[in-house]
Order: C-alpha cells, then sequence, then structure tokens
C-alpha cells in the first residue's frame, strides 16, 4: 500500500485528530455541539446529493474525441470542422429517459445521446435520443406528457392509465410508440445504439449562406438489440448493465465508435417539402435528404470521478457555436430555455464553471459576476458592466447568424392533425420491419396495453389501425378487443374518438 503522507483535515483545512471518536461529555455521551468536525462531516454528507435529474436521471458517461473526416466547410464556418483530420475533445453522456436514477439500463425507454465537444469558439453541445422523432412537437405539452412517464401522484406506482391515456390523446406520438414498442426500445447496451439530433438545426458557412440539417451518430458496432424477455431478465440479474458495458469495453481498450453523419436541405427545399421539416415527430427519409459524411467519435477515457463528470455534465441544445444555430422547431425553442434553467436548478447559477462544463479550450470572458459557488476568481478586479473604456472583452459582429425572413400574426397555432402523422409509422410497419420485428412490436405492446382500461386500450388500438390495418387488429385480437368495433373508431375524427371512448 502506498504510503499517505498528507494530514486528514476538516473542509477548512484544519487538521482531524480523531475521525474515528466524537467528542462527547463523559465516556458514553452525549455528543457535544462544540465538535467542529463531527457536524462538519454530517452536514456535508447530508449534501451529498444534488436534485436528480427530472428526466434522464440515470446514465453513463465517458471522455474522448471526435474527428473530421470529410469536408463540410461549404456548410458550417463552426472552427471545430474546419478541416481534416481536426480533432476535438468531447465528453459524452448516455440515459435513460424516465426512469429514476436506481432504475434498470434495460427499461423500455428512448435512450438520451447528449455530446460536449469542447472547442476554441466555445463549447458545443450535441444533445440527442437514440430514436430520430419524438412524442409530441409542442413544448407546452412536455411537463404533461413526463408526468405520464413517470409515477401515479396517489400510489407512486407506474400506471399505464396514464401513460396510454396522453399518448392516445395525442395522435401525434404513433411514430416514436412505434419506434419506442419495437425491439429498438430496448437497445443492448449504449455501445450499439445510434444518436440522433431529432430536431433540425441551421448550419451557416463563411458567407452567412444557411442549410437546415439534422445530425446522426452511427455506432460502428452496428444496431443491436434485447427482446422483452432479454431485457426484463437483465433488469433483475445487472440493472447496470449498459453502464458496466461501456466503462468495461473502455477499459480493456475495446473503444466505442461513431460515425457522425449529416441530413442537409436548403432552405428552399425547407419550404417546398412534403412534411413540416421543423416538426420532430417526422424524420427526413433517406431518399429525399441522403445521409453526409462528416467526421468520427471514439471514446477512449472512463470518468476519473462519476459525480464530478457524469453526473454534473450539464448539455443543453442552445449551447452552440458560429456556424450551428437553432430552427423554428417548436420543441427545440423550449428546449433552448428548459435546459439551461434545469442546470441553474439543480446544479447552481454558476454550473457552467464546473470543470466538466466549463469551456475550457476557448475560456469564457463576459461580464457575468458573483452568485453562489462562483469557482474561479470571479473577474478580480475587471469592469463588470458593458460597454466600457477599461480594456475588456468586445463583441464581434463577424460572428452574426444569417438573417432569417419572419412573418406571421401572433397567435397560439396548432397543428392541423391530418393523416400526415400517420404516413411515417405506417412506412417503418410495412417497409422497414421485418415479420419478427412486426411480431415483437405487437408483443411489446399488447403486453403493456393490456394494463390500461379498455376504454383506453380502444382509443389508443384505433390509432395502430390508421397507422396500418394490419397493426390494428394484431393488437385489438392481442388485447381481446372487437376488431369491428376498432375499425369504426378509426374511422372517426380524432373529437369524435375521444368522445366516444370518454
Amino acid at each position: 500500500m502506498a504510503e499517505n503522507k498528507k494530514p486528514l483535515t476538516t473542509s477548512q483545512g484544519a487538521p482531524v485528530p480523531d475521525d474515528l471518536n466524537s467528542m462527547t461529555a463523559g465516556e458514553r455521551g452525549p455528543v457535544l455541539a462544540q465538535d467542529i468536525h463531527l457536524f462538519d462531516k454530517l452536514a456535508h454528507f447530508d449534501r451529498e446529493r444534488i436534485p436528480e435529474r427530472v428526466v434522464h436521471a440515470k446514465g453513463a458517461g465517458a471522455g474522448g474525441y471526435f474527428e473530421v473526416t470529410h469536408n463540410v466547410t461549404k456548410y458550417t464556418r463552426a472552427n471545430f470542422l474546419s478541416q481534416i483530420g481536426k480533432k476535438t475533445e468531447v465528453f459524452a453522456r448516455f440515459s435513460t429517459v424516465g426512469g429514476e436514477k436506481g432504475s434498470a439500463d434495460t427499461d423500455r425507454d428512448p435512450r438520451g445521446f447528449a455530446v460536449k465537444f469542447f472547442t476554441e469558439e466555445g463549447n458545443y453541445d450535441f444533445v440527442g435520443n437514440n430514436t430520430p422523432v419524438f412524442f409530441i412537437r409542442d413544448p407546452l405539452k412536455f411537463p404533461d406528457f413526463i408526468h405520464t412517464q413517470k409515477r401515479n401522484p396517489a400510489t407512486n406506482l407506474k400506471d399505464a392509465d396514464m401513460f396510454w391515456d396522453f399518448l392516445s390523446l395525442t395522435p401525434e406520438s404513433v411514430h416514436q410508440v412505434t419506434i419506442l414498442f419495437s425491439d429498438r426500445g430496448t437497445p443492448n447496451g449504449y455501445r450499439h445504439m445510434h444518436g440522433f439530433s431529432g430536431h433540425t438545426f441551421m448550419w451557416y458557412n463563411e458567407k452567412n449562406e444557411y442549410v437546415w440539417v439534422k445530425i446522426h451518430f452511427r455506432a460502428e458496432l452496428g444496431s443491436k438489440t434485447f427482446t422483452r424477455e432479454e431485457a426484463g431478465k437483465l433488469a433483475g440479474e445487472d440493472p447496470d448493465f449498459a453502464t458496466r458495458d461501456l466503462h468495461n469495453a473502455i477499459e480493456k481498450g475495446e473503444f466505442p465508435e461513431w460515425r457522425v453523419y449529416v441530413q442537409i436541405m436548403t432552405p428552399e427545399q425547407v419550404e417546398k417539402y412534403r412534411f413540416n421539416s421543423f416538426d420532430i415527430t417526422k424524420v427526413w427519409p433517406h431518399a429525399d435528404a441522403p445521409l453526409i459524411p462528416v467526421g468520427r467519435m471514439v471514446l477512449n477515457r472512463n470518468p476519473k470521478n462519476y459525480f464530478a463528470e457524469t453526473e454534473q455534465a450539464a448539455f443543453s441544445p442552445g449551447t452552440v457555436v458560429p456556424g450551428i444555430a437553432p430552427s423554428p422547431d417548436k420543441m427545440l425553442q423550449g428546449r433552448l430555455f428548459s435546459y439551461h434553467d434545469t442546470h441553474r436548478h439543480r446544479l447552481g447559477t454558476n454550473y457552467h464553471l464546473i470543470p466538466i462544463n466549463a469551456p475550457h479550450v476557448s475560456g469564457e470572458h463576459n461580464y457575468q459576476r458573483d452568485g453562489a459557488m462562483r469557482t474561479d476568481e470571479n473577474g478580480v478586479g475587471s469592469p463588470n458592466y458593458s460597454p466600457n473604456s477599461f480594456g475588456g472583452p468586445l463583441q464581434e459582429q463577424k460572428y452574426s447568424q444569417p438573417p432569417v425572413p419572419l412573418t406571421g400574426v401572433i397567435d397560439r397555432f396548432s397543428f392541423e392533425l391530418t393523416d400526415d402523422d400517420f404516413v411515417q409509422p405506417a412506412a417503418l410497419y410495412r417497409k422497414v420491419m421485418s415479420d419478427t420485428d412486426r411480431t415483437h412490436l405487437i408483443g411489446n405492446i399488447v403486453g403493456h396495453l393490456k394494463n390500461a382500461q379498455p376504454r383506453i386500450q380502444k382509443r389508443q388500438t384505433a390509432l395502430f389501425y390508421k397507422v396500418d390495418k394490419e397493426y390494428g387488429e394484431r393488437v385489438a385480437q392481442g388485447l381481446g378487443l372487437i376488431v369491428e368495433d376498432i375499425a369504426k373508431l378509426a374511422a372517426l375524427t380524432q373529437a369524435e374518438r375521444v368522445k366516444a371512448t370518454s
């Protein structure tokens, strides 16, 4: 054992003479309030757990690098993408979404896929999932949606009625539901899953010419999943399977790798496209927007300390660099606010100074000061206001984003409910899935939906029927519902369907 010559100290640095015995009045006590070390130690212990993430609570992380493999400078001025062979340090975090921090890694759930790039022009965060679409397209619905995926407020139990009631009242969710209840909803660890931005983003070049992009991370090991039975078995035998698998692979030198691609559309193509290009419940089929290679990500470093890095890592789709900007996607616009706000609540107003989040390549140069847990020199004596004539950091117009035309009246607009919501899940069911995939999908849905009330079962099954007649019929048969009744419900409008099943 290596000899440790450093003295044990309190949090204030004072040497500790005895770390095994509390200070008491007499041999049998009671304990004295003047035992500063005891109360210092207990008070810190009481606060060791920061608030759990509301979503993405359980995750695993690793460090590594991103390397540019193809020239994309005609699309973006982002410096970290400026030349082939250029490498940028990254930290990635993968996670389940709905479960608590102690939940099983193999639970049926989307998986978060977040990567922080430490670039010369500031940090850039890629914040996506392992699915290319999402359940909803308006951020006003997000708190309600997440509530239905959590625990019943009265029983504190997972509740199939809550889960399916919301989804059956939200037809736009059927695309994501079809993906989630396929075997893609139970991926075989984090090394065997792809990552998707889901949202559309803007890329712009040195001339301020811009395009719209979707970003894809494709696992070099390929997509690999568990069946419902395999995932359930592992949840009992090794609930930390994905976390262990990622750590052990890196420890053995088997570094996971992802190839990074973008899909690109011009403003003119987006304007004329058959689907709303900013609707996160839709994909861009590769026939319309082929994958264009950009680079590769390799993870080759396990965190030195889980809490310091993985638990405190904070990602936001609003953390971008020159050359990358948001799109009008409603869900994205909501996330631009909510992620930073969540980090301030969970980690504190100066969360960006925590080493795993700090822009350590570019540094931070602004006029923000003070706040709890300021861990640097707090600007020393430099100006804390702008403009100033004392040599403070200056704005540079050359980093402005390109202007985007915007017109319209102020109102609350709903997406028109059309059969467009069923076109893409229909293609997924009929053309992408194999017979085995479809059989597993039906089994997974029936196994979960059977726990909901019959009226909710009927309403949700009618949505599957609208996607594909066979899809709806097989779910209905699995639940013991009358197929003719489901067909009649599917023929109604959504409002009529809700009224008929309320």
